[in-house]
């Protein structure tokens, strides 16, 4: 039997702030990266990397050894270098630079993701994007919320947001900006679309969590670090997301997969 996770934190809504005051950090680190003459280089699977990526995830491992030091964490940049903790039922799963191809092109629609993922599911997350200054927790059952940042990139108050109930006229749908698929757009041909919104990273769960959009369809490939914080907080706004076409929830943990994600479906309010 695996040793009890412990950590410093006597609730969710302590752990959850914490995370935020991580993600803030290397969030400076990323935009500090983001306004000088960056250089980009290319993985062994053919995707970008920046020093933004390297620095935000050592902000990130070390600010959560601190925090939570038997709680194991999946990394992106680490799982690249093939180091692959043991993980139990719990585990924290990050993601330092969601949008390195926005963050190239400089579109500001990137963003920090931190989840905790527990038997499978994300219990809880943080999506912070620094360009555009917000940052998004949820706390899956409990809630979530929207924080705006001041000018010193200090959070203000939170905001609660939920998704919303889908017009009758029709649905917004959000997609991705640099991957978006013809089977996507295929399946947005069945729908009653009446507007859409092309996002990157993982801001287009926060779009649908924060009641601007109905619908992110996924039928290319992610892996989980792309997805868990932004399901997290999607879920505790009160929305879903569901593999396609089984129609059961996305789950988390699958080593024996590479962790790479199945095509999903997020929605808000059922449609």
């Amino acid at each position: 039997m695996p040793a009890p996770m412990t950590s410093a934190f006597d609730d969710d809504l302590e752990l959850i702030d914490a995370l935020g005051a991580l993600a803030l950090r290397a969030g400076v680190k990323a935009l500090e990266i983001y306004h000088s003459d960056f250089a980009t280089e290319i993985k062994n699977d053919a995707s970008p990397v920046t020093a933004a990526d390297r620095l935000g995830e050592e902000i990130i491992l070390a600010g959560l050894a601190a925090l939570a030091p038997d709680i194991p964490v999946l990394a992106e940049e680490s799982a690249s270098d093939g180091i692959i903790p043991v993980l139990d039922d719990i585990f924290f799963l990050v993601d330092p630079l969601d949008g390195t191809r926005e963050f190239v092109n400089k579109t500001g629609e990137f963003t920090v993701n931190i989840a905790l993922i527990k038997n499978g599911r994300p219990a809880l997350g943080v999506v912070y994007a620094p360009a555009i200054k917000k940052l998004y927790s949820g706390i899956v059952g409990a809630g979530a919320w929207l924080q705006l940042l001041d000018d010193n990139d200090k959070a203000l108050a939170k905001t609660k947001i939920s998704v919303r109930r889908p017009s009758k006229d029709g649905l917004v749908a959000v997609a991705s900006r640099s991957h978006r698929s013809p089977e996507t757009d295929d399946y947005l041909k069945t729908l009653n679309i009446i507007d859409f919104a092309a996002a990157g990273s993982s801001l287009k769960f926060c779009l649908i969590a924060e009641g601007y959009a109905d619908i992110y369809p996924r039928f290319g490939r992610t892996m989980e670090w792309d997805t868990g914080a932004g399901q997290a907080v999607l879920e505790a706004a009160g929305g879903t997301v569901l593999v396609h076409p089984e129609g059961k929830p996305l789950a988390y943990g699958k080593k024996g997969g590479g962790f790479d994600n199945p095509y999903f479906i997020a929605k808000g309010k059922s449609l």
